[in-house]
């Protein structure tokens, strides 16, 4: 299964938005991966990560990430806040050295409606697939008002784009609402990472300390701790079949299979730099030496579909 657009681009493995950074190339300690060519960006739709208009520093410090990210079992929480270049200095310093042939690339971009016009203004010249518009909670009352703002904010977006809207919603959202408001608007649905609270309502987040210092919530959860609530939401937006969804949480080659059988028409991953190796390898030092030889998860996971 795949998703079609109408510009002809097919979304069948995607690449969630910021795995590979605001270039498609990767974070620093990805690179050598992609040298190695155990990520191969090719295979994927490349989501890249979120621009906004104006520069935004975030939480997110390259020499103590931990502040920020935190693994737990099966997943990861981040709190790193949408850090961002801003858009200008993107699309002066960044955009260019960008490789748009190949069609593969889908800029994100989150903000109020008149800084995603102007930043879409900007890039509609450009070789794209999508455009992933990356759907903030308004504070506007009811859910339902809050669906309303987001389809109405929408449809203006969609009346300047020349590519394609994905749109991104949260489980917190009234995503069926969202979706069946969207009909014609955007062409495929997909999934944010799950607040904290929503998760583990009883348990204090890993990240309390920055939490505590910067408000907000403790955080968005990934991987399997998100499957339940995620997995949810893309059965019940495939059942209710108003726009293709693409399926969050991917951590095993088992999972593809699992969210299609739920009605997913696409796959994402977020975690592209997982290595193919158990945790335990850690103790045994003599299999380290894998690292570089096998192909990181997602990659491998899309190579071994290929070939069947």
């Amino acid at each position: 299964m795949a998703i079609k657009l109408k510009n002809g681009h097919e979304i069948k493995y995607v690449i969630g938005s910021g795995a590979l950074a605001f270039d498609g190339k990767g974070w620093l300690y990805e690179r050598p991966l992609v040298a190695l060519r155990h990520i191969q960006p090719e295979l994927f739709t490349v989501v890249l990560k979120s621009l906004k208009l104006k520069k935004i520093k975030g939480n997110y410090v390259w020499w103590h990430p931990w502040t920020c990210i935190r693994p737990i079992l099966g997943g990861a929480v981040n709190k790193v806040g949408l850090t961002s270049p801003g858009f200008d200095y993107w699309l002066k310093n960044i955009a260019p050295k960008i490789d748009f042939s190949k069609g593969n690339i889908v800029v994100s971009f989150f903000g109020e409606v008149y800084e995603i016009i102007e930043m879409i203004n900007k890039t509609n010249h450009l070789n794209i697939a999508a455009y992933e518009i990356n759907s903030s909670c308004p504070n506007s009352g009811s859910k339902l008002d809050e669906a309303q703002v987001v389809i109405n904010n929408t449809k203006r977006i969609k009346g300047v784009s020349r590519h394609p809207l994905i749109f991104k919603v949260s489980v917190t959202q009234d995503y069926l609402a969202i979706a069946k408001g969207l009909v014609g608007i955007a062409e495929a649905i997909s999934l944010n990472s799950v607040p904290w609270e929503k998760v583990f309502p009883d348990k204090v987040t890993p990240l309390w300390r920055l939490e505590k210092k910067v408000k907000g919530g403790g955080g968005g959860v990934s991987g399997k701790p998100a499957q339940e609530l995620n997995w949810k939401a893309v059965r019940e937006l495939s059942e209710q079949g108003f726009i293709p969804v693409i399926a969050p949480s991917v951590m095993e080659f088992d999972d593809m299979e699992k969210v299609r059988k739920l009605g997913a028409s696409a796959v994402s991953f977020c975690a592209i730099h997982l290595p193919d190796h158990d945790w335990w390898h850690f103790w045994k030092p003599w299999k380290l030496f894998t690292w570089f030889t096998n192909p990181c998860k997602p990659t491998k996971f899309v190579r071994k579909e290929m070939e069947k």
